[in-house]
C-alpha cells in the first residue's frame, strides 16, 4: 500500500513531539524511585536506631547503628542528623524511645533545581 506523498516524515514529527514528554516521564519515575529507595533506608537506620537505643541505651551507639544500616545513602547519613528522645532509657524504663532521621537527599538528575528533604521516625519501648 503506498503513502500518499504528503505524509512523508509525519512519523519524524510525531516522534520530535512526543519524545521530550516520554523523557520528562522516565526521568521523573527515576527520580521518585530514588526518593522512595530513600525513604526505605532512612526507615530502616530509625528503626535499627530505636531498637538499640532501647536495648543498649546509649545514643552514641544508637547513632552508629543508624548510620551503618543505610550504607546506600549518598552523601552518607551525618550523626547530626539523628535526634534520639529521651536521651536516656534509665530514667524511664517503660516509656518509648523515638528517633527521627532529617535528611536531605540529592537528585541523581537534576530534574528538580533543590535537593529534597526526607525524613524518617522510628519508635520502641524501652527495654526491649
Amino acid at each position: 500500500m503506498l503513502r500518499n506523498r504528503r505524509e512523508r516524515g509525519a512519523g519524524a514529527v510525531e516522534f520530535a513531539l512526543v519524545f521530550p514528554v516520554l523523557i520528562l516521564l522516565v526521568l521523573g519515575i527515576v527520580e521518585v524511585s530514588h526518593l522512595y529507595n530513600v525513604q526505605i533506608s532512612l526507615s530502616g537506620a530509625a528503626r535499627e536506631a530505636a531498637r538499640v537505643m532501647a536495648i543498649e541505651d546509649d545514643a552514641s551507639v544508637a547513632r552508629s547503628a543508624a548510620i551503618s544500616a543505610a550504607p546506600s545513602l549518598n552523601p552518607a547519613l551525618a550523626a547530626g542528623q539523628i535526634t534520639i528522645t529521651p536521651s536516656s532509657c534509665d530514667t524511664n524504663p517503660g516509656a518509648q524511645v523515638q528517633v527521627s532521621i532529617d535528611y536531605t537527599a540529592s537528585l541523581l538528575t537534576n530534574l528538580f533545581p533543590a535537593p529534597i528533604a526526607v525524613s524518617a521516625t522510628g519508635a520502641m519501648r524501652c527495654g526491649g
